[in-house]
């Protein structure tokens, strides 16, 4: 039986080099303490920061250097924990700063309480008496916004001192997901054993061409989860539950009213998002799913075969540094300092792309400011992982330039708009491999490739946002979140989308179980906002050029400093209106019915 390797056993150049940010963990452990050491630095303003515009900046202004450090020696310890949960040396790290962070949070809990107190008249004049605090109006504007739900101020610090805890139901889910979660190994044709995991599963089998391997991959997969299920329930409820607290004490009308208020749009952007998709993209899926169970001759479409390749045979291999080498050419459009930061991120050892026992599954980017970005897949020599690579890629660009251009209070966007960058990419990687080939055969594959980038965003953390947006009305409604309450909601969902074209097996109502985005607001949803606005951009690069990159590269710089919509806008994109969103439904349409042209 093949054995996956420890984390000891991989390859040091395919892991990330967490000495950029600290030389040892000695290194780390030294910052750590003169970060604690260093809080008073700000405590003493306390009680101070209404009484004039100068205290005010430099209390601010000493907070951000802070949060800047903080941020750093959190990711040292985050990263570490990602590589390598089943580490206790690691689980020891991220306990460790993960009681520091909370500690300094509640210490610090009171400079965003006094500048609540504030009126915005008092604002307009330290503005104009420390020009300097331009710098954080929005942070300010959000406060001033936020005043109707704050808290007293000693309140605020229990909470904030509690943060650590607040944190728990997400920790427990990785820890278990993780560490504690094992799957019966699976056999071939010819009888060998074949070892299943989450990222063996998700990265691999779910693609496998061969449906005997792939259903019992997916069955060794869904008998795990099935052991789990009431655990993995009771932490997401107990995440669910905290928010309505959250949201009751802090007087919204609803968890969903709170979640958005930091994505800064309206409850109908949300719900435009949620509702177009699902109902004008459900047709062409199931045709998708139709064309597939035609092409490959399946005896039936299941949830375990959705993303099994239309033409298997051509799915070449592709290592690692090929991958590099093709999503580096495709983004040369975007010029020489963007392709700079994506040399670097490929040769310096920014991506972790290793599988090991114990790493955090899926695919995701970290960002902390002053350091350079980090990047986590696991590699599994398949195509689709370089339209994965392309995608984080777009997130390491973002905030690396967001990080040149601007200040730490300004760096980070909306989440609305977070992930525009990351798919913006996998659409300029499409588009370089059509016009490198005229091959019949290689159109089709890139057609493929961009359907599973939107099936990935429109149809899995689509749905992942309905499932949320069910969840939350429950629980408002102070119903109890179950694991059977779960399931067949998920259930309910996928068979309203997919309607009679796949089946929904107990295994397929298991998916709320698989990823960590319930954990993390309202995010699901956030993907397929990005990808809306990804798609209108891309086409304009292609139809304007030069204008559209300037635009785009803009856009990329100006991080937080604008809201989302601001963001869009200036891209060429107006998203208060639906219509961008039919836009890029009707151009899966499109695709979808190219390839059914091209299997004829």
């Amino acid at each position: 039986m093949e054995e996956r390797l420890k984390r000891s056993e991989v390859p040091v150049e395919a892991t990330w080099n967490l000495k950029d940010l600290f030389e040892t963990k000695e290194a780390w452990e030294a910052e750590v303490q003169s970060i604690q050491a260093s809080v008073s630095g700000i405590t003493q303003y306390k009680g101070q920061l209404t009484l004039n515009a100068a205290t005010l900046l430099a209390c601010l202004n000493a907070q951000e250097e802070l949060q800047g450090r903080l941020i750093r020696a959190y990711a040292y310890a985050s990263l570490h924990m990602s590589g390598d949960a089943t580490d206790s040396a690691n689980v020891q790290l991220m306990g460790h700063m993960n009681g520091v962070y909370a500690e300094i949070a509640a210490e610090l809990s009171f400079v965003d309480s006094e500048i609540s107190e504030l009126s915005e008249d008092a604002v307009a004049q330290f503005y104009a008496l420390e020009p300097e605090l331009e710098v954080f109006r929005n942070h300010i504007q959000d406060l001033l916004d936020s005043k109707p739900h704050k808290l007293s101020a000693e309140t605020e610090q229990v909470l904030a001192s509690l943060g650590g805890l607040m944190g728990s139901p997400y920790k427990i889910y990785q820890r278990s997901k993780l560490s504690d979660m094992t799957f019966d190994s699976i056999e071939d044709e010819n009888g060998k054993k074949l070892p299943v995991s989450f990222a063996l599963y998700e990265n691999k089998y779910e693609q496998l061409p061969d449906t005997q391997i792939r259903r019992a991959a997916f069955q060794s997969f869904s008998n795990t989860l099935q052991k789990y299920k009431q655990t993995i329930a009771e932490t997401y409820a107990t995440e669910v539950k905290k928010q309505v607290i959250m949201s009751r004490l802090r007087k919204y009308d609803s968890v969903t009213d709170m979640l958005l208020e930091s994505h800064k749009v309206t409850h109908e952007m949300y719900n435009n998002i949620l509702d177009i998709i699902q109902k004008e993209l459900a047709p062409h899926m199931r045709r998708l799913a139709r064309l597939k169970k035609r092409v490959l001759g399946l005896d039936r479409m299941t949830f375990c075969d959705l993303k099994v390749p239309l033409d298997p045979e051509f799915s070449p291999s592709i290592s690692y540094e090929e991958a590099g080498k093709l999503v580096l050419d495709s983004l040369q459009v975007l010029g020489p300092e963007y392709s700079e930061f994506m040399s670097r991120a490929l040769t310096e050892r920014w991506i972790d792309y290793a599988d090991n026992v114990g790493k955090s599954t899926g695919a995701f980017c970290s960002s902390p400011y002053g350091a350079h970005s980090y990047i986590l897949i696991s590699w599994a020599n398949n195509m689709r992982g370089a339209f994965t690579l392309a995608h984080e890629l777009g997130h390491a660009g973002h905030f690396m330039l967001a990080g040149r251009y601007q200040r730490h209070a300004n760096v980070r966007p909306s989440m609305y708009f977070i992930e525009a960058p990351s798919t913006m990419n996998e659409m300029l990687l499409a588009e370089h491999i059509l016009k490198q080939s005229t091959d019949v055969r290689m159109k089709r594959w890139v057609i493929m490739q961009l359907l599973n980038t939107y099936y990935h965003n429109f149809v899995t953390h689509l749905l992942e946002g309905e499932l949320q947006r069910r969840v939350y009305a429950a629980a408002m409604e102070n119903k109890t979140i179950t694991a059977d309450f779960l399931s067949n909601e998920k259930g309910a969902i996928l068979e309203s989308f997919w309607g009679d074209e796949v089946e929904i097996d107990e295994g397929a109502k298991l998916t709320w179980m698989r990823q960590p985005h319930y954990y993390m607001g309202l995010y699901p949803y956030t993907y397929s906002a990005g990808l809306t606005a990804s798609t209108a951009v891309s086409r304009l690069i292609i139809e304007e050029g030069a204008p559209a990159v300037e635009r785009w590269l803009q856009v990329l710089k100006a991080g937080g400093s604008m809201n989302p919509l601001e963001l869009m806008k200036l891209a060429g994109v107006d998203m208060s209106d639906p219509q961008p969103i039919k836009n890029a439904v009707a151009y899966v349409g499109s695709l979808v019915e190219e390839l059914e042209a091209l299997f004829e």
